[in-house]
């Protein structure tokens, strides 16, 4: 018979090591079993009504953290409020510094490095990298546009200022990975609105085109502004870039109204779906490179 789901107040809203909560006598292995409760890691548990989100997972791993040690790269940045970071069931990053050593766990990647004066402060309780920290490791760890995306979103939140990270980079000028993590700062812009955008711009760039101007707003009717997400305003060609994959005659009719308008002000709009840029992005950044050299541009 299944068991009645019960939760002792010490629990409640708790991530919690089961060995520790039946020692305590606060459960019987028979009840960590129901549905009150969800495993997330050998002998890890949490309440089942807690959101099962990336910072669970980084609770999880919390529990057995060396002192010392900080969530890291995609993980901290998920914690410094990036949502698309890091999802729920993706591996948690952790720096440990030396002579403190972890030995490789499931769901979780280790790195060893030291931790400077003030790379470290907390969120939620747990230790995590400062954001200019975080952006070093997430430009180092990650693949460019990846790492792009997710400063993008730690400066578009205000988690990170460009100080901040200019900053970084100047502190760090000759280490290892410098060059990588200044060309992601050089590429980052927090006026990007979405991880999809972000990689799209710098795909983009990385392909020889000029560096487009995410979120541009063009004078609409009645004064009100028109967003265009990927622009080259000197040329008035832009990107319209929708991460869905359905084709233009399924487009929203305010989202075909504003085209039309854009048009009306004599900007040229192309427009990138997601299954588009995945079938054919070569395709597509011909036809980018054409209408940019169509309205002046010369490479």
């Amino acid at each position: 018979m299944p068991v009645t789901p019960t939760r002792p107040h010490q629990l409640e809203w708790r991530v919690f090591r089961g060995t520790d909560a039946r020692r305590a006598r606060l459960v019987t292995a028979d009840q960590l079993r129901s549905a009150a409760w969800v495993r997330l890691r050998h002998d890890v548990y949490a309440d089942a009504r807690l959101d099962r989100d990336h910072g669970l997972a980084c609770r999880a791993v919390a529990l057995r953290l060396p002192a010392g040690a900080a969530f890291a790269g995609p993980s901290a940045a998920y914690l410094h409020g990036v949502d698309h970071a890091a999802a729920p069931h993706d591996d948690v990053h952790v720096v440990v510094p030396p002579p403190a050593r972890v030995s490789a766990r499931k769901g979780a990647v280790i790195h060893a490095g030291p931790l400077r004066p003030g790379d470290v402060t907390a969120r939620g309780g747990l230790p995590v990298t400062a954001p200019a920290r975080t952006a070093w490791d997430v430009a180092g760890w990650l693949e460019l546009a990846a790492a792009v995306a997710v400063i993008d979103g730690m400066l578009g939140c205000g988690a990170l200022t460009a100080d901040a990270l200019s900053a970084q980079l100047a502190a760090r000028r000759g280490d290892r990975g410098w060059r990588r993590a200044a060309t992601a700062a050089e590429l980052a812009d927090g006026r990007s609105r979405s991880s999809a955008e972000s990689r799209l711009r710098v795909r983009l760039v990385l392909a020889g085109l000029p560096r487009p101007v995410p979120r541009h707003p063009v004078p609409g009717p009645g004064g009100r502004p028109l967003l265009v997400g990927l622009a080259w305003p000197e040329f008035r060609v832009a990107v319209d870039h929708d991460g869905r994959r359905r084709g233009a005659r399924e487009q929203p009719h305010h989202d075909r109204r504003r085209l039309g308008q854009l048009r009306s002000a004599g900007w040229l709009v192309l427009s990138g779906t997601a299954e588009r840029l995945r079938r054919d992005f070569a395709g597509f950044v011909r036809e980018v490179r054409a209408a940019l050299i169509e309205r002046g541009w010369r490479p």
